[in-house]
């Protein structure tokens, strides 16, 4: 039996449950010829339902955001046929030491607590870490691939 092709619009709550449990992302910024820059990232949703990204300043994504705030992240589940969905919204980037605390509320929408939070901390500060934060402004549907269902083989 052929696969069908879905897309299911979701609430913005639906949206952030099925973000938060998928933390590979491909992040879109806008380089300053107008193309788009892509990097792949691992993500996750922060309390206020913000996208959150760990990263460095120095980075072509977070050069091109400071210039473009516009971003758009690409969710995929682990299955490349599995369900994904494109999130659109506003970036801010975030620089130590303002950085810190939300770097640990990062690290714990991905993985949980952290064993030594002290010894977290002081790492983020010698690597001088950075937190790109997306405000969502819009999303498509939660989608698949495959046949659209009109032109499925029989």
């Amino acid at each position: 039996m052929p696969k069908i092709a879905t897309n299911s619009r979701v609430t913005r709550e639906e949206l952030l449950d099925f973000v938060r449990t998928r933390h590979s992302w491909v992040l879109v910024t806008t380089r300053g010829d107008g193309r788009p820059q892509l990097s792949p990232v691992t993500g996750g949703v922060d309390e206020s339902g913000r996208l959150v990204i760990s990263t460095y300043p120095d980075r072509a994504k977070v050069v091109n955001l400071r210039r473009n705030p516009a971003a758009s992240v690409l969710v995929v589940s682990d299955g490349f046929a599995d369900p994904w969905v494109q999130v659109d919204g506003s970036a801010e980037v975030l620089d130590m030491p303002e950085a810190e605390d939300a770097l640990v509320e990062y690290f714990r929408c991905i993985s949980g607590e952290h064993p030594d939070w002290d010894e977290y901390r002081a790492a983020m500060r010698s690597q001088g870490k950075s937190l790109v934060r997306i405000t969502i402004d819009r999303w498509g549907p939660v989608a698949t691939g495959g046949f659209p269902a009109d032109r499925a083989p029989a």
